[in-house]
């Protein structure tokens, strides 16, 4: 591509977090002494800087958690970071934990006691990304792998899979960045991966796993001829590529602004219009917040539903005075 063509994109990749990435693949190319390249290879340094800091306080919060008699198993960005060419290319802001439904209250006590001493981190309580698997079952297939200085529990490669497809699924696919964890999952898979325990017995959510491992093949070119997606990838629905296209590119835009929650109802509806388009769900989300298929079937009445049911949601909460969950879809 021309360094003009790079520059068009650059703002669009650092918003995305993906600048590293992206530094990552020209580096070696007559690109690298663009402008726009600069601008990447700062994000790609800072970025390695970022996961370094990270490491050490991984070793600290999970050091500090088992001092407690609490085992937390790792996910997510943190977990699939390691799988990358280098660490730093997959940038994150927390240390995303799971612990034993039990041992949250002792885990969040531990937790409070160091706020601001290292990284933040977000504490699940179990496996809820993975539906109607139990936590015995799951830390069961787990395993302990070496991050820096600490051993840490991570999830199996079909489990982490099925977690990561799900997670940015109920999201709306919201970043690149979450679908490039997917390639880096499936090209890093064992030999040995069981794609009945990825996929589940669940028909519907085998479904939606089987398509976003389709998007990871028709998005980023992920080979998968040799999994039981390959047949699904070649049909998904029409509107799905699109509606994903179209959500990363609002985010690229020079002008955008991440939603915000109003400080009160009638603030929220008295800006009714910007309410709707800053909350209205992606037809993913949608989907997958009401447990629709991914079918030809048009979208826009599932997202109306969910647009309605999640509002409604948060209307009732702020006025009881309970803590807003408006979903940020």
């Amino acid at each position: 591509m021309a360094a003009e063509a790079l520059d068009e994109v650059t703002l669009g990749l650092l918003t995305t977090k993906t600048g590293a990435l992206a530094w990552w693949r020209i580096r070696n190319s007559s690109l690298r002494t663009s402008a726009a390249a600069g601008r990447l290879r700062d994000a790609y340094h800072h970025h390695g800087f970022q996961a370094a800091l990270h490491a050490a306080n991984l070793a600290r919060v999970v050091t500090r958690l088992r001092s407690g008699g609490v085992e937390p198993v790792l996910v997510k960005g943190p977990a699939i970071a390691r799988l990358y060419p280098e660490r730093g290319l997959r940038p994150f802001g927390d240390l995303d934990l799971c612990i034993r439904p039990d041992q949250h209250a002792a885990a969040s006590v531990i937790l409070a006691d160091c706020v601001g001493g290292f990284s933040p981190v977000d504490l699940s309580v179990g496996f809820a990304e993975l539906r109607a698997r139990s936590w015995d079952d799951v830390y069961a297939r787990s395993h302990v792998v070496t991050l820096g200085a600490i051993d840490v529990r991570t999830l199996a490669p079909e489990d982490h899979l099925r977690f990561l497809c799900l997670h940015q699924l109920r999201h709306g696919m919201p970043t690149p960045l979450w679908l490039c964890d997917v390639a880096v999952a499936l090209e890093s898979r064992p030999a040995t991966f069981d794609w009945d325990v990825a996929l589940g017995t669940d028909r519907r959510r085998a479904d939606w796993v089987a398509c976003t491992v389709g998007l990871a093949q028709r998005l980023l070119g992920v080979a998968i001829d040799d999994t039981p997606m390959a047949g699904r990838a070649r049909r998904l629905p029409a509107w799905l590529v699109p509606s994903v296209l179209a959500g990363w590119g609002v985010q690229c835009l020079a002008d955008y602004q991440a939603p915000e929650l109003s400080p009160d109802v009638w603030g929220l509806l008295a800006r009714a219009p910007r309410t709707v388009r800053q909350y209205w769900p992606s037809p993913v989300a949608a989907s997958v917040h009401l447990g629709r298929r991914f079918s030809n079937f048009p979208r826009l009445p599932i997202q109306t539903v969910d647009a309605v049911a999640r509002l409604t949601r948060f209307c009732l909460r702020r006025l009881l005075g309970q803590r807003p969950d408006l979903d940020r879809h």
